[in-house]
């Protein structure tokens, strides 16, 4: 298992063991799936690069042949040698061009949008799949902002390299084999020397430029992020009358980046005029030394038009390669950083021979001398050892921070029982839990989960309807199901009042909802799933009396064929099951049943006395 470490939040940056290469051939199997339409894809690439550098070539013929004859008037001239076959083979030249670039395009799209959907797909299946750790310790604007980002770069990569940068290449390679095979090698070497100048100062530049591009993206999550955490404690903002401190929190967020921002645009600006520095040299050049190879008479005047025509269709699109490679390498940047999400090791994860668990009744459920610790230097449970036998009820009570709720993270395999960065042997010694004798680590997680069912302390909703939320603990059940579990977890009524009834929208977490509501919802959706195993943590721990009397009978009966484990503050809530388990400091100091713990006068005796008084409730 990895380190603590090792599962904390991303960083900004992508792992700095990832080179551009590695990035690059992280991608390109999820195009290899689409190599026929790659391949047609650049066939049809290079026609239309065929076509692009026809269009000078008929264009000298053109001014060639309006060129006056000698001896001729201009309007006999005209009138015999009009290049009609000329005129609508440069347009369909030029409409061709067009014409491929499009059909290029079409026929790509479905291998860029397929593997960014794959790619984006395989990022959200990870994320679920990695351990709790994780998802405690992230934050949640700058994840979705770094998966944005990545999803984003899969289109920008492909279609900045397919459809800019190759392109380009062939372009340059015609250009220069044309201007070679039909003048004289200066032009062939002005034109190298305009494009080397040109590349290594683009790469330096931007280079530079890459660190000032990071630290604003870095400030951008930073500031999204704080504005997201803010907007979703939107409740304890306004209990704290904190609105004024969030604002000056986000503001001074928004300040680096506004720096950040005026740094990274002033050092493009640098870039986009040395490059127009480089350009209008090379163009110079190259049109005087046409110029005077007219005069002389080496060369006709179709020839300087189409040198002319050579050197702005070629430095056109090198105009955009200061562009084109930042986006390039900032694309491979935001790739790589999904694709270190991608390749982040589970630290909970189905063994090699994990088999399914099979259950045809309630199972027996033991906790076997578990030691367990969420950070290596601090150890939450102490060797806990305790049977929840089939079909019964195991209560666990004790003072919060004891580790109550530490269990059902256990028995759900969010986590393994040790500590971070245990070894093999510390593993083996840290205890087990079984199910029916099945330790839960040779299991598959996802027939363990579905065996156990949990009514949380704290319940979140999805932001949809209060029907979507119960259906969610079995989403093929019958609509009679889902209104049965409302019923009997007292919420039939509520719901039917609604103006909306079934269909209402609960809001982001649930939060439209009280706290009672709430949990109710919870407890439906739990009851709808009817699961061999059950966990209630403080159940009813927001429920009004009346409600929770009403649930409590209903919980009992859901939980008398099943084994069941109760996470309880409220020692009423416990007097019923069939042992009572005392937690305290991560040990158990007490069990037993509640008149046999009562009659100790331990511990348990003590909370029920100040429980009854008042003191605790």
């Amino acid at each position: 298992m990895p380190s603590s470490a090792a599962a904390r939040l991303p960083a900004p940056a992508p792992t700095p063991g990832r080179s551009d290469a590695q990035t690059l051939r992280r991608l390109l199997p999820y195009l290899w799936t689409y190599r026929w339409r790659v391949a047609v894809a650049l066939l049809l690439m290079v026609a239309a690069k065929l076509a692009t550098v026809g269009v000078p070539l008929l264009l000298k013929a053109l001014v060639d042949a309006l060129t006056p004859l000698p001896g001729l008037s201009a309007e006999a001239t005209a009138a015999l040698v009009v290049p009609v076959g000329l005129l609508l083979a440069y347009g369909g030249l030029r409409l061709s061009t067009t014409l491929l670039a499009e059909l290029r395009e079409l026929v790509f799209l479905k291998a860029t949008e397929g593997a960014t959907r794959t790619i984006a797909l395989q990022v959200f299946e990870h994320l679920h799949a990695l351990s709790l750790r994780f998802h405690l310790e992230r934050q949640t604007g700058a994840l979705t902002r770094d998966i944005e980002r990545g999803t984003r770069a899969v289109q920008s990569l492909v279609s900045y390299s397919l459809y800019s940068v190759v392109p380009t290449l062939i372009e340059v390679a015609l250009v220069l084999a044309i201007l070679g095979l039909r003048f004289e090698a200066w032009y062939v070497w002005t034109t190298l020397a305009a494009l080397l100048a040109y590349v290594v100062f683009t790469v330096q530049v931007t280079q530079w430029r890459t660190h000032i591009r990071r630290q604003m993206n870095e400030l951008e999550s930073a500031s999204q992020a704080r504005a997201i955490d803010a907007l979703l404690n939107y409740e304890t903002v306004k209990y704290f009358d904190n609105e004024a401190w969030e604002a000056r929190r986000y503001a001074d967020s928004l300040e680096r980046l506004r720096r950040a921002r005026v740094r990274t645009q002033a050092s493009l600006s640098l870039l986009n005029v040395g490059q127009q520095l480089i350009i209008a040299v090379a163009l110079v050049a190259m049109l005087w030394r046409a110029t005077v190879g007219v005069t002389e008479g080496r060369l006709t005047l179709g020839d300087l038009v189409m040198i002319n025509a050579f050197m702005i269709q070629l430095y056109m699109p090198l105009n955009f390669l200061g562009v084109l490679y930042r986006e390039i390498r900032q694309s491979l940047t935001d790739l790589g950083r999904m694709f270190d999400l991608l390749e982040r090791e589970c630290e909970v994860c189905d063994a090699p021979d994990a088999r399914p668990l099979v259950l045809t009744r309630a199972p027996e459920v033991r906790f076997e001398a578990v030691h367990f610790g969420y950070e290596p230097q601090r150890e939450i449970l102490h060797g806990v050892d305790f049977v929840n036998p089939a079909g019964r009820t195991v209560a666990v009570v004790g003072p919060s921070g004891s580790g109550k709720s530490t269990l059902a993270r256990l028995l759900y395999r969010f986590y393994d029982v040790g500590r971070p960065g245990d070894d093999a042997a510390a593993r083996a010694a840290a205890g087990r839990i079984t199910v029916d004798g099945h330790d839960i680590r040779t299991l598959t997680q996802a027939s363990l989960r579905r065996a156990i069912g949990i009514v949380p302390q704290d319940t979140v909703l999805f932001n949809d309807t209060i029907e979507y939320n119960i259906r969610y603990g079995r989403p093929d059940a019958s609509f009679d199901e889902v209104r049965e579990a409302a019923r009997s977890a007292q919420l039939l009524d509520f719901i039917e009042r609604l103006p909306q009834g079934w269909q209402t929208v609960v809001g982001e977490r649930g939060l439209k909802l009280s706290g009672g509501e709430k949990q109710r919802v919870a407890i439906a959706r739990t009851l709808l799933k009817n699961p061999p195993i059950l966990i209630l943590d403080e159940a009813t721990s927001a429920l009004d009396s009346a409600n929770e009397r009403a649930i409590q009978a209903e919980l009992r009966r859901l939980a008398s064929d099943r084994t069941t484990l109760v996470i309880a503050h409220r020692l009423s809530t416990v007097v019923d099951a069939h042992e009572i388990l005392v937690l305290e400091h991560g040990r158990i100091v007490e069990r037993g049943r509640h008149a046999d713990l009562l009659a100790q006068g331990g511990r348990y005796a003590q909370m029920w006395a100040l429980q009854q008084s008042g003191a605790l409730d």
